[in-house]
């Protein structure tokens, strides 16, 4: 496993664990890569209330509660899309936090987006964050990647905000 699932993922579920906080993930592209991530680390039980892979777009629609017409119009790649999943499973599975991922793994592209264009978002008590990407690579690489920036934005939003730290003027 590679340093960013293990150790982000055992550092994702510390910090939930000491919140007394719960997990939901909801699951396109990577299609329960980032379920696995998390259930790879001992005692994940005690945060993680599990996943949706919701890999059709009627899926989101049905479980997820996505809005049809937000799918209609901008498909299931969209930031929109990923902050309706994440809220979705949120309130499906009754968690604190949730996460959700779509995009475009390949071999071709989708609703007019490139291979490669990924969107995550987290939802959770503090707000809801999504980020984009266009990650280069095959279809693993691109799942991998994607695996890797939610527990990276999960992990971001559960430290909270970060105070600037001072720094010394520079001379002159």
């Amino acid at each position: 496993m590679s340093e960013g699932h293990g150790t982000v993922a055992a550092e994702v579920l510390d910090l939930l664990r000491h919140a007394g906080a719960t997990l939901a993930v909801a699951e396109s592209l990577t299609g329960g890569l980032l379920a696995a991530a998390i259930t790879e680390v001992p005692g994940a039980s005690a945060a993680f209330r599990g996943s949706v892979t919701a890999y059709a777009t009627d899926v989101k629609d049905r479980v997820l509660a996505v809005p049809g017409g937000l799918l209609s119009v901008r498909g299931a790649v969209d930031p929109d899309v990923a902050a309706a999943m994440a809220e979705g499973v949120r309130v499906l599975l009754d968690a604190d936090w949730a996460v959700a991922t779509t995009g475009v793994a390949g071999p071709d592209e989708q609703d007019g987006k490139p291979v490669g264009t990924v969107y995550v978002a987290v939802a959770g008590p503090s707000g809801m964050r999504v980020t984009g990407a266009v990650f280069p690579g095959d279809r693993a690489e691109i799942r991998r990647a994607t695996v890797e920036r939610a527990l990276g934005l999960l992990r971001e939003a559960l430290r909270g905000p970060r105070r600037p730290t001072a720094t010394a003027p520079s001379g002159g």
